[in-house]
């Protein structure tokens, strides 16, 4: 069992920066791939990024690529989203997930473990 705690969200400005982190709990970290998705009030959880088990592959949605990246340390068992240039529509809670695969994935009901969510403001 995996257990995922998200930290860093905030209340930002428009073209700020927020970094988020999510450690995980358990010694099979290193061989999960992990992803971040956000669910913005009344709409669906939509992916956001995605990346393998050993960091060497990475997948972003079109709305955050060339903003946004994902990593990972695995010796710490975290996995960050490093979130720039935010837009208002980026405001949502932010959710870590973590799949029994290395590979990466962008669909979320391939993701067997989430964590509780992490709240995301852009103000414009």
């Amino acid at each position: 069992q995996v257990q995922l705690v998200e930290s860093g969200g905030g209340l930002v400005q428009a073209g700020g920066s927020l970094r988020l982190s999510c450690a995980a709990s358990g010694r099979t970290f290193s061989s999960y791939a992990m992803g971040w998705f956000r669910q913005a009030p009344g709409k669906e959880r939509e992916f956001v990024s995605t990346i393998s088990s050993s960091g060497s592959n990475t997948y972003y949605a079109d709305a955050v690529k060339g903003r946004f990246t994902i990593s990972r340390d695995n010796a710490k068992n975290t996995v960050y989203l490093q979130m720039n240039s935010l837009k208002p529509e980026d405001t949502a809670v932010y959710y870590c997930a973590g799949r029994q695969r290395r590979v990466v994935a962008t669909n979320k009901y391939e993701y067997n473990y989430w964590g509780q969510g992490t709240q995301v403001t852009v103000s414009s």
